[in-house]
């Protein structure tokens, strides 16, 4: 892929210009990450909607056909699909298991468990397992 950077003449406005093959999952996300669009997640607690940006989030979990925004000390629910919300997500986000999406970058440590999983433990205290199905994408997301 070649990537090529222009400065603007005087008075011409940014501009990004794509140029494919093939728009893939990755382009997608990119063009959603930087095309303007809002990034924040509507979500709903006690009758309110609440707009969650993404750095915000610790993880997601799906509970009895329930998705629900967990944050530092708040959890929300949102009207989303887990794999609705892969595709929407920035890359510091990988699915953790079959019920679940984690921020890499909440992670403050991680320690093997029983049967080839891993735990993490997040900044704020809390603990979720990443399934032995997706610590392969995991060591290479963080690089070990």
């Amino acid at each position: 892929m070649k990537i090529t950077i222009l400065d603007p003449s005087p008075g011409e406005e940014d501009e990004i210009i794509i140029k494919c093959r093939r728009l893939d999952e990755g382009l997608i996300r990119l063009i959603r990450d930087y095309g303007g669009d809002d990034p924040r997640l509507k979500c709903r607690k006690d009758g309110k909607i609440y707009f969650i940006p993404p750095e915000e989030i610790f993880y997601f979990e799906s509970v009895d056909d329930k998705v629900f925004v967990y944050c530092e000390k708040e959890v929300y629910e949102i009207n989303h699909k887990l794999y609705e919300l892969e595709k929407m997500l920035p890359r510091e986000f990988m699915r953790s298991s079959k019920s679940s999406i984690l921020c890499l970058d909440r992670i403050k440590s991680l320690a093997p468990a029983f049967g080839g999983r891993f735990e993490a433990l997040l900044t704020n205290g809390e603990r979720v397992i990443i399934s032995r199905q997706y610590v392969p994408e995991l060591k290479r997301k963080l690089g070990l």
